[in-house]
């Protein structure tokens, strides 16, 4: 894999643990995006014991997760401990929390790389991941670790960013240089591979592209910020850029106002397979397995 699609995990996580504050207020897309998938969930019929919240930020999903699953133990596991610390503010305190903890339920809070979980085999049954694999240095080893701790039978629904995501502003600093100013992603056909090679099974893929508008490139690099999304990728440039150069960046990105705003697209893939029980998945004729890619919504 291209060392552009890797990252460094002390830079990204300081970077999340420095935006924990400031991420709710900037979080409109994750927001929307964790609602279409739960959407998606609405679908599919389970009755876990233990879910895992695989990279949950400051904990959007945990409520809709613990409603729909009241008998099930929540792990809330993120990267950036300080971002598990606003998550369990949230959560708040009392004799509620206390008689859920006692009970077996309520939320546990694990500060972990999705590459290196800290579970045993077959101890979850739904890994819910949402826009967290993005940040993975190899899918391969998150989806292996989702393999390993997913019980027989068990779920795995996850949404990423493909690679057309932030296309306006990777446009707008090529034409400063050609170095890596802004993260890149991987496509959702080479995601649907790496789940298959994983020993996950009837994988389920879909995309849209959802997309953001705001006044100024100014106020795109500000969210970017606020969230922790900086550039963390391996090969990125490491210097400052000058005057003349943010002049020519921002000025580029000006070409793509449309109505009096600037554009700020996000592809979104959405995906869930499970692990197999006992019997070799469903495959074609020449020993492949089928994937199924849902047709692009409008």
């Amino acid at each position: 894999m291209s060392k552009s699609f890797h990252t460094e995990k002390a830079a990204m996580r300081a970077a999340f643990d420095k935006a924990a504050t400031s991420y709710d207020a900037a979080a409109v897309l994750q927001r929307e995006v964790a609602d279409r998938m739960f959407e998606r969930l609405d679908y599919i019929k389970v009755n876990p014991v233990m879910v895992l919240d695989a990279g949950c930020g400051t904990g959007y999903c945990a409520p809709q997760l613990q409603n729909l699953y009241k008998e099930a133990r929540l792990i809330e596991l993120d990267l950036a401990p300080g971002m598990l610390q606003v998550a369990r503010a949230k959560e708040g305190g009392g004799i509620k929390k206390l008689w859920a903890s006692l009970r077996g339920q309520g939320a546990a809070y694990l500060c972990a790389d999705i590459e290196s979980l800290p579970l045993a085999d077959e101890s979850v049954d739904v890994i819910w991941s949402s826009l967290t694999l993005q940040w993975c240095n190899e899918p391969d080893a998150a989806f292996a670790e989702f393999t390993r701790v997913l019980k027989p039978g068990g779920l795995l629904m996850f949404s990423t960013l493909g690679p057309d995501t932030l296309k306006e502003l990777r446009a707008s600093f090529a034409a400063v240089d050609d170095k890596e100013h802004v993260n890149r992603f991987i496509d959702m056909h080479d995601l649907g591979d790496a789940l298959v090679k994983n020993g996950l099974s009837t994988p389920v893929m879909d995309m849209e592209y959802l997309t953001m508008t705001y006044d100024s490139a100014k106020a795109i690099m500000q969210d970017l910020k606020d969230i922790g999304a900086h550039n963390v990728a391996e090969g990125r440039s490491r210097g400052m850029l000058g005057k003349a150069a943010w002049q020519k960046i921002v000025a580029k990105y000006e070409t793509f106002r449309r109505d009096g705003l600037l554009p700020c697209t996000y592809e979104v893939v959405y995906g869930h397979a499970w692990k197999p029980l006992t019997q070799p998945a469903k495959k074609n004729a020449d020993g492949s397995q089928i994937i199924e890619f849902r047709p692009r919504q409008a």
